[in-house]
C-alpha cells in the first residue's frame, strides 16, 4: 500500500504488498498461467495499463513476480514466494462463490472477461479430434464485445473478436448473465436454457456436448454447494 499501517504484525506486513486495489487480481492472472503485458491486461480490462505497470513492478520488488527478456517481449512469471500464493487467492475466491456469490449487479457483467476466463479453462481433452469452432453472440454485450469465437484445434485454443471465416460448429445466443451464471454455477445450463435466455443452435450431438467441452469456472462447484445448503436449510 501507498502508506504502510507501520506494524511488525506479518499480517499487516503481507496486506501492503498484497492488498492494494487491483493486485490481488494481477496474481489470479499470473497464477493462470497469463505471462505477456497484454494478456494481463485482458484478464483486468478495467485497469489502466499505467496502473498495471505500477503494480508488476512492486511485486517484482517484493520478490513476487520475476520479469524476463524473450526477443523483444517481457515475460511476467511467479517466484517461489509468488506460487506460494496459490492457496491463498483461491481460498479467496472459495470464499467469495460461499459467501457473497449471489446475483450479479450489471455493471459486474462483462462479456470480454468472461469470455477470457472461458477459453483459458475449457477442457481441452473432451474435444473431439477435428476442429472445433464456437460462435457466441451476445445480445446485450457492450458494442465491439458482442461477438466472439472460440476455435479449439490440435489441443490449442484461440479466442477471436473477428469471424475466423470458418463455419461454426455450433451458435450460443444468449444474454451476458445468462452464460455468466452457468460459468459461476450460478443456475444450471438446463434451467437457463428452458427460461430462453440461452439458446444453442447447431448439430444436437455437438449442443450436448457444449458443457462439457466448456466446463464452468474453478469457483462454481462451490457456489452450486453453497446453493443446495441454502435450499436444505429450514426456513
Amino acid at each position: 500500500m501507498e502508506d504502510g499501517y507501520g506494524q511488525f504484525c506479518t499480517v499487516a506486513r503481507a496486506s501492503e504488498i498484497l492488498c492494494e486495489r487491483w493486485t490481488p487480481l494481477v496474481l489470479r492472472e499470473l497464477l493462470c498461467g497469463s505471462k505477456r503485458f497484454n494478456d494481463l491486461h485482458r484478464g483486468v480490462p478495467r485497469m489502466s495499463t499505467s496502473l498495471l505497470s505500477q503494480r508488476l513492478r512492486h511485486l517484482e520488488e517484493a520478490g513476487v513476480v520475476r520479469r524476463s527478456a524473450h526477443g523483444k517481449v517481457w515475460e511476467y512469471g511467479l517466484t517461489e514466494a509468488g506460487e506460494a500464493l496459490r492457496p491463498i487467492v483461491m481460498a479467496l475466491g472459495h470464499w467469495g462463490a460461499c459467501w457473497i456469490g449471489s446475483r450479479l449487479h450489471d455493471d459486474q457483467l462483462d462479456a470480454g472477461l468472461l469470455m477470457w476466463d472461458v477459453r483459458r479453462f475449457v477442457h481441452l481433452t473432451e474435444f473431439p479430434p477435428r476442429p472445433v469452432v464456437i460462435h457466441f453472440s451476445f445480445r446485450d454485450a457492450r458494442p465491439g464485445e458482442r461477438e466472439w469465437w472460440l476455435l479449439v484445434e490440435q489441443g490449442i485454443a484461440d479466442l477471436c473478436r473477428d469471424d475466423p471465416g470458418r463455419d461454426p460448429c455450433l451458435v450460443v445466443d444468449a444474454s451476458v448473465r445468462a452464460l455468466t451464471d452457468i460459468w459461476s454455477g450460478e443456475r444450471s445450463p438446463q434451467d437457463v436454457l428452458q427460461s430462453g435466455e440461452l439458446r444453442v443452435l447447431g448439430a444436437p450431438t455437438d449442443a450436448q456436448q457444449l458443457w462439457h467441452w466448456l466446463g464452468t469456472s474453478a469457483f462454481a462447484i462451490t457456489r452450486r454447494q453453497a446453493l443446495q445448503a441454502a435450499r436444505r436449510a429450514p426456513d
